[in-house]
């Protein structure tokens, strides 16, 4: 039995990985990435980087092909061009990023640190529809959502 934090840990190697400035950066060179955002879609709508596009996890293989109810063509279409997946902390990503690779996406790789990362770096980051959809996060609000834990009934339970 594996982990989840083995399995990062497993595949991290396999996959590239973008720093937050790095990925600025890159943003303001560059208008063709495609920002893929994998976490469920009540995260997405809480905040994300602007123009992201939102395929859950759960179902980014058939969002990847064609002939699907999840097909989302931009993504199908984007084999060639780059993709930069993001998550909340840098973890689905690299799973996505993988499944990816291995689907034939030819440059894709993973925000490294994910939108906690994105926002400790301070980045723009807008509202769905928990606020005025489109609006710039506000950072204190974005800090406190990030520093959010496991609740006590999700820790692990001490032995008796």
């Amino acid at each position: 039995m594996k982990l989840f934090t083995e399995l990062v840990k497993e595949l991290t190697p396999q996959i590239t990985e973008i720093f937050p400035w790095d990925f600025t950066e890159k943003l303001e060179e560059e208008n063709n990435i495609l920002i893929l955002d994998i976490r469920e879609p009540y995260e997405y709508a809480k905040m994300h980087i602007r123009n992201s596009v939102n395929v859950p996890r759960g179902i980014l293989e058939t969002a990847c092909e064609w002939n699907y109810e999840e097909t989302v063509p931009e993504l199908v279409q984007a084999r060639e061009r780059e993709v930069v997946v993001v998550c909340r902390s840098g973890n689905r990503s690299i799973f996505a990023a993988h499944t990816m690779q291995l689907m034939g996406y030819k440059n894709v790789s993973s925000l490294r640190t994910g939108l906690r990362g994105w926002n400790d770096y301070e980045q723009e980051m807008i509202c769905g529809d928990c606020c005025e959809e489109g609006k710039p996060m506000d950072i204190d609000e974005a800090d406190e959502y990030f520093s959010a834990g496991p609740t006590a009934e999700q820790m692990k339970p001490h032995a008796s």
